[in-house]
């Protein structure tokens, strides 16, 4: 017997997708899949959502809503360039490395399946924050008012994909904590680009 779901359905329908997209991969999982671990019939998962890959672009929207609401706007609302981009850098990082948002790791790891429209959609959104990091760190460099090594689109890239990569290789409980992951990475950053 199925249920339906009655609580917040189509969140509930993404974070269970974003849970088993990042365990099995988006390949791997089928629409069946998701049915099945909501207790849901297939026909109320399409009532929800047309496709799986309009699932997995609402999963990284809501990645991306999540990285405007906890870094970009937190970063926003520090005081001067180098101490915002401190922070971005701290946010950005606990973010990646929380367990409680799967969409981020589905984002950054499953961005290649989307259509193109969807996808246009999410790069959009990413330019956007390259772009404000990219600004950043261009703040920074003209503050300490020194020649930049390194140009700010090359410093954004690197960090970000820095940042990104974290969940790849990141163990809660091993021996790099998330705020030792911060304090390196924020001296390896900080000494080399700016």
């Amino acid at each position: 017997m199925h249920r339906e779901v009655t609580i917040e359905p189509r969140q509930e329908i993404l974070r269970t997708a974003a849970r088993l997209f990042q365990q099995q991969g988006y390949d791997a999982t089928s629409m069946n899949d998701v049915a099945a671990a909501l207790k849901l019939s297939k026909g109320g998962l399409y009532h929800h959502f047309q496709s799986k890959d309009e699932i997995l672009f609402h999963i990284m929207s809501d990645a991306m809503d999540i990285t405007e609401e906890r870094v970009i706007n937190a970063a926003r609302r520090v005081e001067g360039a180098e101490e915002r981009l401190r922070t971005l850098i701290r946010l950005h990082i606990e973010v990646v490395i929380s367990e409680e948002d799967r969409e981020i790791t589905v984002m950054l790891h499953e961005n290649h399946p989307l259509p193109a429209g969807f996808r246009r959609k999410i790069n959009g959104r990413k330019k956007d924050y390259v772009h404000f990091v990219e600004n950043l760190i261009a703040d920074v460099q003209r503050q300490r008012n020194a020649p930049p090594r390194v140009t700010p689109r090359a410093a954004a890239f690197a960090l970000l994909g820095m940042i990104n990569w974290v969940y790849q290789w990141y163990k809660p409980g091993g021996p790099l904590t998330g705020d030792e992951i911060v304090r390196q990475y924020t001296e390896i950053f900080f000494r080399g680009a700016v």
